[in-house]
């Protein structure tokens, strides 16, 4: 990797880290990144997915006045991102690569479709919310399972998911259940990572570029990524998505 590519993915990160910290798909970002300057997909994932630990730990901890109250929930939902993160980085590793590939592209474009959608979805689970489960419940487990094990097979987007299941299952305001959503993201990002660490192909300078920008972004995007207007973070996610489809198709 040479210097330039070295800056390109720490920039890259760093905005990754903030739309994290934010609205979640920071992956959109880095890993479309990483394919551009040469780093194998399955590879890339595998780096990107280090990479954004250190971030999600900052945007996270941006969050702690929110997170206030919900240590309980956390934890009952944190065990439902571990278990699915791990399931989710075998199938990442175990399935065959070209299988990898294919699916991708698909996750990639299902991923730019809720971002594209989620003024609306917000708008519907506002609607429902005063008939929400106060603890969540069986289904908000299981979903949270779910999206787990999407987050630990490739990510992109696990952020969105988890805000639609967590908006739609708690009596919550959305600052809250974004707090909930950038902790059980860590978790996933997190088991994901210590499995990838020892078992799979990790190209760690990617890593300590994705990390070094991811820790200022997540910081950064926890502060002051709420200003943000909505639909230019949501723009700039489909428009590096298409961008990263086009790479994995005829790259």
């Amino acid at each position: 990797m040479t210097g330039w590519e070295l800056v390109a993915v720490c920039a890259a990160g760093v905005v990754a880290g903030a739309i994290n910290a934010v609205v979640g798909s920071g992956s959109l970002i880095t890993f479309p990144t990483l394919v551009a300057i040469g780093v194998d997909p399955v590879t890339a994932n595998v780096s990107n997915t280090i990479g954004l630990v250190p971030g999600s730990l900052t945007g996270a901890y941006g969050y702690r006045v929110e997170l206030e109250g919900q240590r309980e929930r956390v934890l009952r939902l944190g065990l439902a991102s571990g278990v699915g993160a791990l399931i989710g980085g075998i199938l990442l590793l175990f399935l065959d690569p070209d299988i990898f590939e294919v699916v991708v592209v698909a996750l990639i474009a299902v991923a730019c479709v809720l971002v594209v959608v989620q003024p609306w979805l917000n708008r519907w689970l506002a609607e429902r919310r005063e008939h929400a489960h106060p603890h969540g419940g069986p289904a908000l487990w299981l979903g949270v399972l779910g999206a787990g094990i999407y987050g630990g097979y490739f990510g992109a987007a696990q952020g969105v998911l988890l805000i639609g299941l967590l908006g739609s299952f708690l009596d919550e305001h959305l600052q809250r259940v974004n707090a909930a959503k950038n902790v059980l993201a860590l978790v996933v990002n997190a088991v994901a990572a210590l499995l990838f660490v020892f078992v799979a192909d990790v190209d760690w300078q990617a890593v300590c570029g994705v990390a070094l920008g991811a820790m200022a972004g997540g910081f950064a995007g926890a502060r002051v990524g709420r200003r943000i207007p909505p639909p230019v973070l949501r723009g700039v996610i489909v428009c590096v998505g298409i961008a990263a489809i086009i790479v994995l198709v005829y790259g």
